[in-house]
């Protein structure tokens, strides 16, 4: 069977299995949330198609539901789609973005965490105090979900993609390596010049093979200082699918920087971008980071060599970024404040984000 299904039904079954049951129309609303061009029709027709192959079943006046087999080809069909499900979002969400960080105006890319009412005054006081961070600032919005999503509170952050489309919508291609867990510190921001020493990833420790932080000219950070990454995890394009399962095994641990002020693990990736492109990407890099948050390294590469064509054999520049989406859903889940999240919930407009005091539900002022 997982042969003969599309990118587009497996879409759709993972939304029914999520949401379920569900209808046509709600169905419709979170299809073109993730970027496709679908109309009510097309949804239906597509429900009474897997009906009649057995992996969708209807609720009556509720909508439709998946069945046994329907949960199996999810668990056991389209492996590589699975994969490549991420990577077409990631493409399709980023080359939406119109974010522009200087007017701190447009669509982003947004991270949500599902909440239930008895938890929400533990989860804007966990915010509050990542805001107070070096990490900060850390816009949100919280807001009541809707009958097809888990809790009774969304609060949505910025996604770290946010910033690839930022750099996108300048001509500015970054391409997505790897995810992975950081060694955080939350001291001062550093804006260093060519000519002082910064840090760059170049050494693995030989005791637990992770990756060492060296002094490099040529490198920056903003948000605080990322020392090391403790775990890495290749897979081109994909990187946010590995950051739902980091967070999921509970691999980060923000707890030391809000109880005790010391170094923590956070959840990042990393991204390279051409290096003739490095000064632009920087300043764009540090105004998202200004006004959304995170933190982010910025290195050169070690040298500049060419090749026999005269081309530059180290073309490309690194870029390691959290953003203040994955900082939130990490922070959530690590307290208990969280069971259900989406790393891509989807593409809002910036001024759906504020300050955590803004977005306090009117509820918990009575």
């Amino acid at each position: 069977m997982g042969n003969e299904l599309d990118r587009r039904t497996y879409d759709i079954l993972r939304l029914v299995e999520r949401h379920g049951p569900i209808g046509s129309i709600q169905l419709v609303e979170l299809m073109q949330l993730r970027g496709y061009d679908i109309k009510d029709r097309t949804i239906r027709l597509k429900l009474s198609e897997l009906d009649d192959v057995g992996l969708t079943e209807k609720v009556p006046g509720k909508g439709r539901r998946l069945t046994r087999a329907g949960r199996e080809e999810l668990e056991q069909g389209d492996v590589r789609g699975r994969l490549e499900q991420v990577r077409a979002e990631i493409a399709t969400l980023t080359s939406r973005v119109s974010y522009d960080p200087v007017e701190d105006a447009g669509v982003l890319v947004a991270s949500g965490a599902f909440i239930d009412e008895d938890d929400v005054e533990a989860a804007v006081s966990l915010v509050e105090r990542l805001d107070a961070l070096p990490l900060g600032p850390v816009p949100v919005s919280l807001e009541e979900s809707s009958d097809t999503e888990p809790g009774d509170y969304r609060l949505l952050a910025p996604s770290s993609i946010t910033l690839d489309g930022v750099l996108l919508s300048h001509g500015v291609n970054a391409n997505l390596l790897t995810a992975g867990v950081l060694e955080y510190e939350p001291t001062a921001s550093s804006a260093e010049s060519d000519d002082e020493c910064v840090d760059e990833a170049v050494a693995d420790d030989p005791v637990d093979g992770s990756t060492e932080y060296v002094a490099v000219p040529g490198s920056e950070s903003r948000g605080g200082r990322i020392v090391r990454y403790v775990d890495v995890i290749n897979g081109e394009g994909s990187s946010i699918d590995v950051i739902s399962l980091l967070v999921e095994a509970g691999r980060s641990n923000v707890r030391p920087l809000l109880e005790d002020g010391d170094s923590g693990l956070l959840i990042g990736d990393d991204r390279e971008f051409p290096i003739n492109r490095f000064e632009e990407a920087r300043d764009l890099t540090i105004a998202t980071r200004d006004a959304l948050g995170g933190v982010f390294d910025f290195r050169r590469p070690r040298e500049d060599e060419t090749v026999s064509n005269g081309t530059l054999a180290w073309a490309f520049g690194t870029l390691t970024y959290c953003g203040t989406g994955e900082l939130a859903l990490a922070a959530l889940y690590e307290y208990g404040l969280t069971e259900d999240w989406e790393t891509l919930y989807g593409t809002i407009e910036r001024n759906r984000l504020g300050p955590i005091a803004a977005p306090r539900p009117a509820a918990l002022d009575d």
